[in-house]
């Protein structure tokens, strides 16, 4: 259980807590559902994913927090404060970072079908732009460098390469094979430099991929950087960074416990990777650029619920609590596992399923979960809401969207 991850949650005197504080006192002054996040477990998962980097000897490390993991204002205002940049993949994420201060020359922008429109405030939110496009498609190139004619700027841009790794995750969050949408081939990258059309009005700065989400195995992370580097050594002009995009992820379960890859292994290996593969054949010396999400804001959130009533069918047994899939869409749209737990401990425990308001099957929590009997107005959590919770709700069955609570 060496890799079990620092969570907020604790169970004192049988009575579950959050920071220290009563899970009953907090949800005392709130209307059920609502997330509820953790400054300081946000603070700890930053700080060890940077420290990590600089202890590994990683140069100039950038990170670069992937917003739609949880793009609460609040949030990004901290991240801002601990010296996080952005990535983000809209304009309205791009609005949001720069609500919250974080630098325009800290933004990446991502994103297979980047507008017009959205092209030219990244171009104009600052004297110089954001500080890179990962562009992922010869089009976009040219509407990037049209765009920055025509505003008679010079655009930043980093090509996003798909490097055709199989990455072990959930095929709906797997990003880095020719069969995804994103990024773009090796051979596609080397034709677009040839083409002086193109480049009137941007400039390479660098290079970035992104493999995917909920990375436990770190196999096709260190493919990845090896054919990340080979491109880099194909070009001739100097970069500025590299990036090596985000996805490390947490455990949801025992299993995923068992073999997670901690952060410092993580470090561990992306330092190797660079620089057997990078730094070891130039005397160049580009920065390194992250994009972490999950890792960062996953374990510090959680879903704060109340039983409405529990119901049973022969030998099926339902708890129903006040929250649905459009709080929280995980376990319906990925067969996601989120742990469920009872404010109040009980060595008394039966088997029920953890369901929702909303009508749809799929509004399920959990099946055939151990908790005590609950019954209506009893306090349930729902662990790890902290990323791809409130980013992807929806007003569906039109509910109200859950408040944000940071402690």
């Amino acid at each position: 259980m060496k890799n079990i991850l620092p969570t907020p949650l604790q169970y004192k005197k049988n009575k579950l807590t959050f920071d220290g504080i009563s899970l009953e006192r907090i949800a005392s002054k709130h209307p059920t559902p609502f997330y509820l996040y953790s400054k300081k477990t946000l603070d700890f998962y930053y700080k060890s994913f940077y420290q990590s980097a600089i202890k590994e000897g990683i140069p100039s490390p950038l990170v670069c927090y992937a917003v739609k993991a949880n793009s609460n204002i609040e949030v990004l205002k901290r991240l801002k404060k601990l010296g996080s940049g952005a990535d983000v993949v809209s304009v309205g994420e791009l609005k949001k970072a720069l609500k919250a201060g974080i630098d325009p020359q800290k933004i990446v922008f991502s994103g297979v079908a980047k507008s017009a429109t959205e092209i030219l405030f990244a171009l104009k939110c600052h004297k110089r732009g954001i500080y890179s496009f990962n562009v992922e498609s010869i089009e976009e190139l040219e509407l990037i460098n049209l765009l920055a004619k025509k505003e008679k700027r010079i655009a930043r841009i980093s090509f996003r390469l798909n490097p055709q790794v199989n990455v072990k995750t959930h095929k709906h969050i797997s990003t880095g094979n020719k069969t995804h949408k994103f990024g773009l081939l090796k051979s596609d990258i080397l034709e677009a430099l040839a083409v002086p059309s193109f480049w009137s009005n941007t400039t390479l700065v660098g290079l970035s991929m992104h493999i995917g989400s909920q990375l436990t195995d770190l196999k096709a992370t260190v493919v990845a950087i090896k054919e990340l580097a080979n491109l880099a050594h194909s070009i001739e002009i100097p970069l500025e960074f590299l990036d090596i995009g985000g996805g490390l992820g947490i455990d949801y379960t025992i299993e995923e416990r068992n073999k997670l890859a901690s952060i410092t292994q993580y470090m561990q290996t992306a330092s190797e990777a660079l620089t057997k593969f990078y730094y070891s054949k130039t005397d160049h010396c580009p920065r390194i650029v992250f994009e972490p999400g999950r890792i960062i804001v996953g374990k510090m959130g959680v879903l704060v619920s109340r039983v409405v009533r529990t119901k049973t069918s022969e030998d099926c047994h339902f708890t129903i609590i006040d929250a649905g899939m459009n709080d929280l869409i995980r376990p319906a749209l990925y067969d996601a596992y989120h742990e469920v737990l009872a404010v109040n401990q009980s060595k008394k425990m039966i088997l029920t399923d953890i369901v929702g308001p909303i009508c749809e099957t799929s509004d399920c929590f959990g099946s055939k979960r151990k908790l005590p009997a609950l019954k209506s107005g009893d306090l349930v959590v729902i662990d790890n809401a902290g990323a791809y919770g409130h980013t992807m709700a929806s007003r569906y069955n039109e509910r109200d969207i859950a408040q944000e609570v940071l402690i």
